[in-house]
């Protein structure tokens, strides 16, 4: 019975994933045929494209009145963008260069990010308060620092870069504004219908298991909305794009920690019952994160067995977790 709810979630996972990609690529394209929205319209969507998983599944389990799961959901995220996608990736291209020095920025911001919900929810409580700091935090930080990475962005898409070709293979959808319109509306349908399957069923197995519904979040369904993240990486290093590789796993972290968590706390605050699994979860970031930039910042680049270094941390964190459940 508990492997079948784990299987559905698994199931609805992908169908979440490839809902995704129909409302983003749906977007971009109806930006380009009506000219409007170039610039900042479609570097949103891309900024914070990977993190619609984690959107909508924290939508609707504030909706249905189980925040809890969202958490989960967005610390398990977290760990998963920087030890197990970060791993995975890195592991198969052999090693990742670090270009630029903007990383050193985005590396503390990701991590500030990450650490300000923890004091928010020192009481136990993440108000809806607490939900308007975390998005005001973030769309400060989007109006400053992504500023020029968004113009940036915009004038990439008209030369048909990375981005463009990237989605472009990855979705091979005509772009006839009639047709984008169609499929971004069963896009936002079918992710609607999804995350609302995977919050029901992670609630029936939280219960049906006797667990924290913070648990299911972040072991199972943290997996499965990450998998847009992961299909990101390994395109942008083989397009030859470590910039991107680095900038999604830290934007995603950044988007994840305060505005996910915002919004879902602004429509219903949360209540932490799973405190110890919770601070657990965070420490396992934090030395996670820690480890992350050590290595990036030592020698530049990311090597291969740094990467199995992140993927031995993340399979202890999952061997720690499912320990716990009965």
């Amino acid at each position: 019975m508990i492997l079948g709810l784990i299987f559905l979630i698994i199931f609805f996972s992908l169908i979440l994933i490839k809902s995704t990609d129909l409302v983003i690529v749906a977007i971009r394209r109806l930006s380009r045929e009506t000219h409007t929205g170039v610039f900042a319209l479609s570097a949103v969507i891309l900024a914070v494209g990977t993190s619609f998983p984690e959107l909508f599944v924290g939508i609707t389990s504030a909706l249905e009145g189980a925040p809890s799961v969202s958490l989960g959901d967005i610390t398990g995220s977290n760990i998963a963008n920087i030890a197990l996608i970060g791993g995975l990736a890195a592991l198969t291209a052999g090693r990742v260069n670090v270009h630029g020095d903007y990383l050193r920025r985005e590396v503390w911001i990701a991590l500030i990010a990450s650490v300000i919900p923890v004091f928010l929810i020192l009481d136990k409580t993440l108000s809806r308060i607490d939900g308007l700091i975390l998005i005001s935090l973030y769309l400060a930080n989007a109006s400053s620092f992504f500023k020029t990475r968004f113009v940036q962005i915009g004038k990439e898409q008209q030369e048909e870069s990375f981005f463009y070709r990237f989605l472009r293979q990855f979705n091979h959808v005509a772009s006839r504004k009639r047709k984008e319109i169609g499929r971004f509306f069963i896009g936002i349908a079918l992710m609607l219908f999804s995350a609302d399957c995977m919050v029901r069923i992670a609630v029936y197995l939280a219960s049906l298991a006797n667990i924290p519904e913070f648990m299911i979040g972040v072991v199972f369904i943290a997996v499965g909305t990450s998998l847009p993240e992961l299909v990101f990486s390994f395109r942008s290093l083989q397009e030859h794009e470590p910039s991107m590789f680095f900038g999604n796993l830290l934007g995603s972290t950044i988007v994840n920690s305060s505005l996910i968590i915002g919004i879902v706390s602004l429509i219903h605050p949360i209540h932490l019952i799973a405190v110890s699994q919770y601070f657990i979860a965070v420490a396992t970031f934090i030395l996670v994160f820690v480890c992350f930039w050590i290595f990036i910042r030592t020698k530049h680049r990311l090597e291969r067995w740094e990467a199995v270094m992140l993927l031995l941390l993340y399979l202890t964190f999952l061997i720690a977790e499912l320990s716990k459940m009965p």
